[in-house]
């Protein structure tokens, strides 16, 4: 698999955890991240972010989304 579609493959397995997490449907949590620009974040910092655990990620992306006025703790 190239990098491109590991990239892919870890960004909508982000989606999913996030939207599992937060009780949401799969589209509405990516419109969330998108947003927000947890989505972007995770684009720019793939080659961190993908060696931390999920709960890491997902604390990761929470912040970035609520600096960028997004969701209530």
């Amino acid at each position: 698999m190239n990098t491109e579609k590991k990239r892919i493959s870890y960004i909508i397995a982000c989606i999913s955890e996030f939207s599992r997490k937060r009780n949401l449907k799969l589209k509405e949590g990516f419109q969330v991240l998108f947003q927000y620009k947890a989505i972007e974040f995770l684009k720019e910092n793939y080659d961190i972010e993908h060696t931390l655990s999920f709960d890491d990620v997902l604390d990761d992306m929470e912040i970035i989304c609520r600096k960028n006025g997004g969701i209530a703790k």
